[in-house]
């Protein structure tokens, strides 16, 4: 499987551990020309921003390694065109899914502005 399929399949295995959990998806692969934001979702009242990393093993290391500062940082500037385009007036958060051999760790409040 190439890497964009197996990206793809890793975000639709997000979505669904997300919708098992009473997130709402909004977005999926919002792209400007800052970036992408993997999903976009709501929770109570709040925008949660996730960045999805998918991996078959983990012997590179855990997917929510590769969200450093740099990714980290795009996102970030990726959610501000976001707001101001969609106008959002409610708290935000950043989450990672990180999918290593099937297995879905969800991380709450990764990373924040």
């Amino acid at each position: 499987m190439d890497k964009i399929l197996s990206g793809k399949d890793g975000e639709e295995k997000a979505c669904n551990y997300l919708k098992s959990k009473k997130y709402k998806i909004l977005e999926k692969n919002y792209r400007c020309l800052y970036g992408e934001i993997d999903i976009i979702a709501k929770y109570n009242n709040t925008l949660v921003i996730i960045e999805v990393k998918y991996r078959k093993s983990a012997k590179f290391g855990k997917g929510y390694e590769a969200v450093n500062y740099t990714k980290q940082q795009k996102i970030i500037k990726t959610l501000q065109y976001y707001i101001n385009e969609k106008n959002v007036k409610m708290p935000v958060r950043f989450d990672v899914i990180s999918i290593d051999d099937n297995e879905i760790t969800h991380i709450e409040n990764a990373f924040g502005v």
